[in-house]
This record gives structure tokens, sequence and C-alpha cells, in this order.
């Protein structure tokens, strides 16, 4: 399988306010195939929807954080709609990851949505930052979350989080296997805080994560928490990086 590229809008959402067009114009001619949503103003999902069939970009999936319920799930079903897109990421903040407890009434809430979502006919992945990675008396979070969430339930791993948190995202993404659909790539010192550099640029080992999730990866979603530089620059850089290694 070779996974397609997209770009997390997030990373632009400083450029996106009065020039939403011209900045998705832009990112589709660098070569981006798709774009993953987490929500943007003064655009409706309607105009933004079409703009982006336009262009040809796919809408991987939409972020929303928490695990949508109630109202908020049609809400987000709504967007979809708009995105011609049926997947759902979601996760949750580190105060939720305090104790095992806690993690697992986590694990059952999002299992509560991924009955919604199978209901209509939508895919669900659950998003991770670096608190799922650092031990909760002696259990990694993760490992808890791989056992008591529904198989059916894909993980988008954010590689860059895992490598601060102080794990090897070489070996997540092989031990996650099949569930790791998504990977958000993205680069930097590996320190918490300090800004993000193009992808390839860092202290992440890129080749080896795109060679042991070949098999399973759908798409690679290039993300910016924050840029040490230009950060179109860096986005374009990124793309070409990763197109020249997959």
């Amino acid at each position: 399988m070779t996974p397609r590229i997209a770009l997390q809008l997030y990373s632009v959402r400083d450029l996106l306010p009065g020039n939403f067009e011209g900045v998705v114009r832009q990112v589709a001619k660098m070569g981006y195939q798709g774009v993953e949503t987490a929500g943007f103003k003064d655009v409706s999902s309607k105009s933004a929807g079409k703009l982006f069939k336009e262009l040809g970009l796919s809408v991987t999936s939409t972020h929303t954080f928490p695990p949508p319920v109630g109202k908020k799930f049609q809400e987000a079903l709504s967007t979809l709609k708009d995105f011609d897109c049926h997947h759902i990421v979601t996760g949750y903040g580190a105060d939720k990851f305090t104790n095992l407890a806690d993690i697992k009434r986590d694990c059952e809430e999002i299992n509560a949505v991924y009955e919604l979502c199978q209901a209509y006919g939508m895919k669900l992945s659950v998003h991770n930052h670096s608190h799922e990675y650092i031990p909760v008396a002696g259990v990694y979070p993760y490992k808890v979350m791989l056992e008591e969430i529904d198989p059916g339930v894909s993980f988008e791993v954010d590689t860059y989080w895992v490598k601060v948190a102080g794990v090897d995202p070489v070996a997540v993404v092989q031990e996650m296997g099949a569930r790791a659909r998504l990977l958000h790539m993205k680069d930097g010192p590996g320190i918490k805080g300090q800004p993000n550099v193009a992808v390839g640029q860092g202290v992440v080992d890129v080749p080896a994560i795109l060679k042991v999730s070949r098999d399973n990866a759908e798409w690679l979603i290039v993300e910016f928490d924050r840029c040490a530089t230009d950060m179109m620059v860096a986005v374009e850089e990124s793309y070409t990086y990763l197109a020249s290694h997959v």
C-alpha cells in the first residue's frame, strides 16, 4: 500500500482567516492529495467542502475533541457530509489521564461513540498527544486503550508526540499494525514546547516509520503545532520530503 499525503489544516490556522481559498489552493498546488480539518472560522463547511472538491483534495478525517456525543455527534455528521468524509478523529486532554479508572472510562465513552459511528457508516480513530505515552500507575495509557477500545476503532498516531514522550514511534506504529491507519507526520527537536521543523529535518526517524507502516497506513498527515521557520515553506518542504520517500 502506498499511503497518500495530506495536511492538517490546523498547521496553517493563522494564515487561513481572510485568505482561506488562497492558502488551500496553494496547498493543493504543492501536491498534497488531501486535508484534515480541525475546525476553522469565517468559512462554512459547505463552502470549504466545495473548494476541496474543486481542487481534488480528499478530506481524510475531521478532528472532534472530546468524543462527540448527543448534539455534538449530529453536528459532526453534518460537517462530514459537507466534506464527503466518513472518518472522525477524537481524543482527550492530559487531565483525562491521571489514573487508570479514568482512562478505562474514556475507553468506554469512545466505544459508545464507535457504536454511533457504525450506525451511520462512519469510521472512528483516536489521536494521541504525549500523555498517552507517559506511564500511569506503571502502565502506558495507550496500551490500556489498545486493549479496552473496540478493535474496529483505529488510531491516528501522532509520531512526534510519541517521540516527545520518550517512546520510540517506530516501535509504536509497528505494534499497532493495521490499527494505525492515519499517521501524523511532524518533526522537530523532540522537546515539548519547542517549535516544529519541516518533516525530515528533525530528530524523528521518518524513513523507519514509513517502512514499518507501509502495509497499513492510508494517509500520512503533515502537521505543525508551531513552526521554527516560514510555515508555508515548511509545509511544502514536508510534502516534498515525504513524496520522495513513499
